[in-house]
C-alpha cells in the first residue's frame, strides 16, 4: 500500500529543506552536454559559465525562486545543455536540463548557444520541487 500526498503538502516542506540546503551566495554553474547522474557524480562537459546568486533561495508552495542576478560572462563557448546549482561552500545541490524557451528543460535560456563576449542573463531563477 502507497501513501498519497496532496502536492502542497509534499512540495512544501521539501521545497523549504531545498532552500535551506542551498543556503546564501550559492552558484549556478552552465555547462555543455547532458546532466550527470546525480548531483554527487563528477561535473561533466564544459563549463560555459558561473552565475552567482546573491542571498537566498524562498520557497512558496514548493517554488523555489532567488533575487535576479547579474548576468555574467561566459568563461567558454558552447551549447548549454544541464546547470549545477552549487552551496558557496562548493557542495553540488540539484543538476538540471537546459533548453531553449518553450523546449521543457529544467532550465530555459533565450538560446542555449554561449559565445564568449556575449552575457548570460538567467532573470529570476525559479526552480519547482518535482512530487513523485
Amino acid at each position: 500500500m502507497a501513501l498519497t500526498l496532496a502536492v502542497a503538502t509534499a512540495t512544501q516542506p521539501m521545497g523549504a529543506g531545498l532552500a535551506t540546503s542551498i543556503g546564501a551566495a550559492a552558484t549556478i554553474e552552465i555547462r555543455s552536454g547532458a546532466k550527470p547522474a546525480t548531483p554527487e557524480t563528477t561535473a561533466t562537459g564544459t563549463l560555459l559559465a558561473t552565475v552567482a546568486i546573491s542571498g537566498s533561495f524562498t520557497s512558496t508552495a514548493g517554488v523555489l525562486t532567488s533575487a535576479n542576478p547579474a548576468a555574467v560572462d561566459p568563461a567558454a563557448a558552447g551549447t548549454a545543455g544541464h546547470f549545477r546549482l552549487k552551496t558557496s561552500g562548493g557542495t553540488a545541490v540539484l543538476d538540471g536540463t537546459v533548453t531553449a524557451t518553450g523546449g521543457g528543460g529544467d532550465m530555459l535560456l533565450g538560446s542555449t548557444t554561449i559565445t564568449t563576449g556575449v552575457p548570460v542573463d538567467l532573470g529570476v531563477p525559479t526552480i519547482t520541487v518535482p512530487v513523485a
